[in-house]
């Protein structure tokens, strides 16, 4: 027999039970009781919107010890609510050819039509299938493969809730993963001891940017209006805060600009007052990756110029 496929579990939808309103019961065994794969491990309960980077960091270094150790690939599962996230920091520090597959379900086991056992084969094909090598972490749900660098989750609860710019990556066909593009990578970061508190902002109208002055933080992301614009009083803020301050479009698709507008609170005035832009990545997404960035002591406008672009 060859090389198997890991599946370790933290909690979410996808192991949710109960008479009435749900909670994460089952564990790893559960999930895979149908399945033919390698260790497994159930290492979190819990609920999506509950997970640490303490918790996704210790799931990390599992799966980098199962690849070691042999595995063909590594699936982790989880709540939907802050999968992209996972996906992200997973792919910015994973140094293995051998893939890492992020899943979960929108629908808990109780309800008609749970997508929980259809993703989780469906993720442990991706996992150990030879072409998935070299493309680093991936999102796989309702037979979608995409790259944890684009995907998000754009419906609260649709079975097709995850979608991506430009598009999937490939899909799952009669169990087998089908790539559109070639693989294409980039070097890992390091993995970081320890990650600092990096708060996400929205910039909303009338915003004069005060909640700035009363942070004590490692760094800020803004998720600022059209193509990385706040208001003068926001840009104020930012040239009085003692942290490194990111800028990423809240628009949900797209591009941070540098040099088309010149106003006050404009992407090159906000460059001009010391602001990395995020470039493609999201706000959540730039989050993810500033506190990677600070943890591991890497030079943050290096960094965001390095994973912003398109490529």
């Amino acid at each position: 027999m060859g090389a198997q496929v890991a599946v370790a579990s933290l909690g979410g939808t996808i192991t949710m039970t109960g008479s009435g309103a749900v909670t994460p019961t089952l564990g790893a065994e559960d999930l895979v009781a149908n399945l033919d794969v390698g260790e497994i491990a159930t290492l979190a309960t819990i609920p999506g919107a509950s997970l640490t980077f303490a918790t996704v960091l210790e799931a990390f270094d599992w799966a980098d010890e199962q690849v070691t150790r042999g595995a063909a690939g590594v699936v982790v599962v989880q709540g939907t609510d802050t999968l992209e996230e996972t996906a992200y920091l997973f792919d910015c520090l994973w140094p293995h050819e051998e893939p890492v597959v992020v899943t979960g379900a929108m629908r808990h086991p109780g309800l008609p039509g749970a997508d929980g056992p259809a993703n989780l084969a469906a993720a442990v094909a991706v996992a150990g299938a030879a072409n998935s090598r070299g493309r680093g972490a991936l999102l796989v749900l309702n037979d979608e493969v995409h790259a944890a660098r684009w995907v998000r989750k754009t419906h609260s609860s649709l079975l097709n809730a995850f979608t991506s710019f430009p598009g999937p990556l490939g899909m799952v066909v009669e169990g087998t993963p089908r790539y559109f593009h070639p693989a294409h990578r980039l070097p890992a970061l390091p993995r970081p001891a320890d990650v600092p508190p990096v708060p996400l902002i929205e910039a909303t109208v009338d915003d004069d940017g005060s909640v700035l002055d009363w942070l004590n933080v490692g760094g800020v992301v803004v998720a600022a209006a059209g193509v990385g614009h706040v208001s003068q009083g926001m840009a104020e803020a930012i040239s009085r805060a003692r942290f490194p301050v990111v800028v990423a479009t809240r628009t949900g698709a797209g591009t941070t600009f540098r040099d088309t507008y010149g106003f006050t609170g404009s992407e090159s005035d906000l460059i001009a007052r010391g602001v990395v832009m995020a470039g493609w990545l999201c706000p959540r997404k730039a989050r993810v990756l500033l506190r990677l960035a600070l943890g591991a002591m890497q030079p943050i406008e290096d960094v965001f110029a390095a994973r912003g672009g398109v490529f």
